[in-house]
Parts: C-alpha cells; structure tokens; sequence
C-alpha cells in the first residue's frame, strides 16, 4: 500500500491539523511512524509532549491517557544543554484505521523551555470496503460526539 508522509514545526500549545477526510470515505490511514525532533536540539533543555488524535482538541496538554480513545499516538522527547542530559523519545501509537482528519498537538512537558518542536508522521493509506468505510466513519461520528462536537 502506499505511504503519504506529514512533517511540520509545531509551537508550543499549538494544534496542526492534516487532512485526510475524502467525499466518500473509502480511503483509510494508519500511522506506521511517528518521530520528533526539537528545532534546535541541545540549544535548550526541553520535554514536550506531541500526540496525534482523531478530534480537535480545546485544550493542549501534556498528559498521555491511553484510555483516551480519539488518541491515536504519543510522544516525549527531551534533551538538555547539559553534556550529561541526552536526547531520548518515546513513541507509542495505536493501529486502528482513520479515515477522517488527524490533529497533531504539542505542549510543554513538566520542565524544559517552550520551543517549537518538528514532527514526522508515515501513515499508510488503505482502500476500504464499503463496510470499513461505514465501521471508520461511524467510529469518527461517535468520537465527535463524546466529544461534545456539534454535527451539522
């Protein structure tokens, strides 16, 4: 299957959104990398948190909760001025198959300095049959809905 990739800086409490949505629905994503790197790295001491969803977010955080189930993916990246403070991620995402808009957020983890941090994401595009396309839209109408997104 083919392999559409995204790549963005993204600032501090910031939200990006990437646009996958089509007229009938019947192409799906999954996300086979994701990968931060600070705008600088070892300029500044810096924990940021960057997820990826399946809604908008009002509020950008630093918190992962896996329950969460619009969160597709998360990652922590760190890095320090300091010769002993060494640049270390985390990455962890979720399989399931989208076929909706994604939004990538960033939020200053507990310490560090507010920098803009880039992103690399790999998602795979699926064709899907009439059923996935009805199961992934329905999935994404449900995750609008719980979150208290209006429908029109």
């Amino acid at each position: 299957m083919p392999i559409k990739t995204f790549r963005g800086l993204i600032a501090d409490g910031a939200e990006d959104t990437i646009v996958l949505h089509t007229n009938n629905g019947s192409t799906g994503y999954r996300i086979v990398k994701f990968e931060v790197i600070g705008h600088q790295p070892g300029v500044y001491d810096e924990e940021v948190v960057v997820k990826i969803y399946k809604v908008s977010q009002s509020v950008k955080d630093a918190i992962i909760d896996f329950s969460d189930n619009t969160l597709l993916g998360a990652c922590f990246w760190q890095t320090g001025t300091a010769p002993t403070k060494t640049a270390a991620t985390t990455i962890v995402f979720d399989n399931e198959i989208f076929n909706q808009d994604i939004y990538i957020t960033s939020k200053l983890g507990a310490g560090g300095t507010a920098v803009p941090i880039n992103y690399y994401i790999e998602l795979e595009q699926i064709k899907l049959d009439l059923s996935e396309n009805t199961v992934a839209t329905l999935k994404d109408i449900r995750n609008l809905e719980d979150q208290g997104t209006a429908l029109i």
